[in-house]
């Protein structure tokens, strides 16, 4: 890993951050770990972290941040909110994060219409297969299956 310039870090980013709506709390993170420790998406992407993400704003790393793609990897499943000792809310500054890179032009804003689509999608399909574990209905897996085809079109 490569040293940081203090002169390449932008010390204004985390006050850009608190000032929006949602992105207040972020601030509050000390770093303990229990937010990647209990992410989901962390579980299963190496290189998600929020904590990471967390502390990259909070140092002023304002381009790594809004360029990384591992903004759009969260699921908003809330269980950084269950999680962290702190309250810092960091399912609220993942919102705030993405919509600051659409708006400086890092992400298209495409990008953040389809992962929407996605996170309904993810829902949906996990109700299916929550009910078919339960009710066996064999046309359950048809329309499973139809969905998972649907996919492409996301």
């Amino acid at each position: 890993m490569e040293a940081l310039e203090v002169s390449k870090l932008d010390q204004n980013f985390k006050h850009e951050i608190i000032s929006r709506s949602g992105g207040e709390h972020f601030i509050r993170c000390f770093s303990c770990g229990t937010c990647t420790a209990s992410c989901p998406v962390a579980d299963v992407a190496e290189e998600y972290s929020p904590m990471k993400l967390i502390r990259m704003a909070l140092l002023g790393m304002k381009k790594e941040v809004l360029s990384s793609n591992a903004l759009w990897l969260c699921s908003l499943c809330y269980t950084c909110y269950a999680t962290c000792p702190q309250d810092a809310k960091f399912r609220d500054a993942i919102e705030v994060l993405r919509n600051m890179a659409i708006e400086a032009g890092y992400t298209p804003p495409e990008i953040n219409a389809k992962i929407e689509k996605l996170n309904r999608f993810s829902q949906e399909i996990r109700y299916e297969i929550i009910k078919f574990f339960f009710d066996k209905d064999k046309n359950r897996i048809a329309k499973i299956n139809s969905m998972i085809e649907g996919l492409a079109g996301i």
